[in-house]
């Protein structure tokens, strides 16, 4: 298989290298990725700075594309510039930190792969719960072994996986589940702070765990220690909504 891997910690994040580590041995590996740490970028690309890809050597010796830019546009970059083609298989990741639930919409780990899925190639997001995890390896081999069943079956177009992983061994995971996107809101707020000069910042935080548990969602799958894997789709279109504005007769406003 022809693979393109990134994410959104930066080209020297220890996931994005377990991943090289486990596909490289049987697969054509290109790795473009962002040059520093672009988390919760969500789908942003860079339109009014030059774009620059300078290479660079990865764990190992291994080649790699640093890009001063956002995971989108290291898709972009990648696919139509670095490697001229289409490649079999986007794989952003491994992100550490779960992006299950309304995270999704915030993630560059998973706008990569949206973005790959927007050029009709197959991707998978990769996270990985907790924020140092112990089981990248595992984790990245799990991923190699899904990415075969992927490029085997296919995906629709504009659609992706979103996988997350308990940060345990894979043997001693519950299982897989599939599972949909949960939209229960983790409780924010915002730290009143006032720094050395007098004046008001604030810093945002959250509860790590939303306010409602459904099973059969993302986090709840990871909560129950199921590795969960989600398909999205890039339509965000609300077809039922379609039908009712319809109704609403707009056009005598």
């Amino acid at each position: 298989m022809k693979v393109l891997l990134t994410n959104d910690d930066g080209i020297y994040a220890v996931g994005l290298w377990a991943l090289c580590r486990a596909f490289i041995k049987n697969h054509s590996v290109t790795v473009v990725a962002p040059d520093r740490e672009r988390s919760a970028v969500s789908h942003a690309i860079t339109l009014h700075q030059p774009l620059r890809a300078k290479r660079v050597n990865l764990d190992g010796g291994f080649p790699g594309y640093a890009v001063n830019g956002t995971p989108a546009d290291c898709i972009k970059l990648g696919v139509l510039e670095i490697l001229g083609c289409k490649p079999d298989v986007v794989i952003s990741g491994i992100n550490p930190g779960a992006n299950v639930g309304v995270n999704v919409n915030y993630s560059g780990t998973v706008a990569a792969a949206k973005e790959a899925s927007l050029y009709g190639v197959s991707a998978i997001a990769v996270s990985v719960q907790g924020y140092a995890p112990k089981y990248l390896d595992e984790a990245a081999f799990f991923i190699e072994k899904l990415t075969e069943k992927v490029v085997e079956k296919g995906l629709p177009f504009g659609t992706f996986l979103n996988v997350n992983l308990p940060d345990i061994s894979v043997g001693e995971a519950a299982g897989v589940r599939i599972s949909r996107q949960g939209i229960d809101i983790f409780p924010e707020f915002f730290e009143k702070r006032v720094d050395p000069r007098n004046r008001v910042y604030y810093w945002q935080g959250y509860d790590t765990n939303p306010s409602g548990y459904n099973p059969d969602t993302d986090g709840a799958a990871l909560c129950d220690k199921y590795i969960s894997i989600t398909p999205i789709k890039c339509d965000m279109t609300d077809y039922s909504m379609m039908e009712a504005l319809k109704e609403w007769d707009i056009n005598k406003i």
